[in-house]
């Protein structure tokens, strides 16, 4: 997961208002995640460090991020985002945030630049409403989802799937539900592959309530930490095929934007804002309201 960097995030927005496929007035503004739901997910006494600066010198080296009172804000924020982004999905049927897929961060501390994990947070938060009976996670990010995989370990309603590059971070890797680990060097054509056997298999075994579909671009050929070597295409063909799978059996999903790296963070934006194209064909070819 790229850092919580306020540039990128702006950046998308203004890409996705400049290219006309949104505007101002209709983007969402979510509320805080408040505490009590964040410790669904993490330690309070983990929570409190963080929220108050008080993590230790090991903690802010493992995170990989200056503390500031802005990064705690965003953080918190953007886990609200995930939130709503998930129960407009069980509303409407889709719904993608301009942020989330914090998917390194773990019970009791952060790592890879994430803080609290926003997959395994909406995850607890939306079984105990009883809004969902069963979540399926698609993490689709370069890098296997490990903080999702330890937080849910003892959550079976909530099913984790990781499709990521087998020699990359983290080193040490989690036991996902289902782990799909990917040559270095894989392109287009094999991903797709792959990608379409586990959807093919996957949703009609376990029949999900929502499926959060993490969509990190940091698969992309060009991407600083990849490893993998998705063209433009492929990222698209990817998205779309989450989509579709998930819509054409009436499953609703959230997609949240994942890691990507680039010192170009207009060309990173430009990446990260195919999942909302993608997502917006898939709106209007299903009629969806």
């Amino acid at each position: 997961m790229f850092p919580l960097h306020s540039r990128r995030l702006c950046l998308l927005r203004d890409h996705l208002i400049d290219s006309g496929l949104t505007c101002e007035a209709a983007l969402l503004r979510p509320q805080p995640c408040p505490r009590e739901i964040l410790a669904l997910a993490h330690e309070p006494a983990y929570i409190e460090r963080f929220l108050s600066g008080d993590l230790a010198r090991e903690e802010q080296r493992r995170l990989g991020l200056p503390w500031s009172e802005a990064l705690a804000r965003r953080t918190v924020r953007a886990v609200g985002g995930s939130l709503l982004a998930a129960e407009l999905a069980l509303q409407h049927g889709l719904a993608c945030h301009l942020a989330g897929g914090t998917h390194h961060a773990h019970y009791d501390f952060a790592s890879g630049y994430c803080i609290f994990n926003d997959l395994a947070v909406t995850s607890r938060y939306l079984l105990e409403s009883g809004q969902v009976d069963r979540v399926l996670i698609v993490d689709c990010d370069v890098h296997q989802g490990d903080g999702t995989a330890r937080i849910l370990a003892d959550t079976p309603e909530a099913i984790t799937l990781s499709l990521h590059c087998e020699q990359n971070f983290p080193a040490h890797k989690a036991q996902s539900d289902w782990d799909i680990p990917l040559p270095k060097g894989l392109g287009d054509a094999d991903y797709l592959k792959v990608l379409e056997d586990a959807l093919n298999y996957l949703l009609p075994l376990y029949q999900p309530d929502l499926v959060l579909y993490d969509a990190g671009v940091d698969v992309h050929r060009d991407d600083t930490l990849g490893l993998l070597n998705l063209s433009d295409q492929g990222l698209a063909m990817r998205d779309s095929a989450v989509i579709e799978h998930c819509l054409g059996r009436d499953i609703p999903l959230v997609g949240l934007i994942g890691g990507g790296y680039d010192k170009d963070r207009a060309l990173l934006a430009r990446r990260h804002a195919q999942l909302h194209f993608s997502a917006a064909e898939a709106w209007h070819r299903h009629g969806l309201s």
